[in-house]
């Protein structure tokens, strides 16, 4: 069965207000028990289950806050998203092995995200804009 739109930006809408809260068992709580979570460059590559996600969100908790996620454009399929979105926040740790040094950050991100027929999140594939990453955070 298909989900709709509005489900799918529900889950999605969820999930992102979960990670604006730095809250990981929320953010866990929208995948299914054997998610492929993958975001892009990370080191450990794509990882499954939300115990497999659980260590990329703690350390992201860590590094960076205030965070604000504005949406500039969704596509949608069958049971999936393409999500466009602007992150914007601080830097208090170190985001993607660069020091944050608590300065103000923004960056693109784009998610490709696929819904089980439950609602939830069976796929999250995202791409971050590293390069606006690295311009933003030069070394001190």
């Amino acid at each position: 069965m298909a989900l709709s739109r509005a489900d799918m930006d529900r889950k999605i809408d969820e999930h992102f207000g979960f990670e604006a809260k730095d809250n990981v068992a929320g953010v866990l709580a929208t995948l299914t028990p054997d998610v492929e979570h993958d975001i892009v460059g990370w080191p450990t590559g794509p990882t499954r289950g939300p115990e497999g996600a659980r260590p990329f969100y703690e350390a992201l908790f860590n590094d960076l806050s205030d965070g604000k996620v504005e949406c500039t454009r969704r596509l949608y399929g069958e049971n999936f998203l393409v999500d466009d979105s602007m992150w914007y926040g601080r830097a208090p740790g170190r985001p993607f092995g660069i020091e944050g040094l608590d300065r103000f950050l923004k960056f693109r991100l784009l998610h490709v995200v696929e819904f089980a027929e439950t609602g939830d999140i069976k796929r999250e594939n995202v791409w971050v804009d590293l390069a606006a990453i690295q311009r933003q955070l030069p070394p001190r």
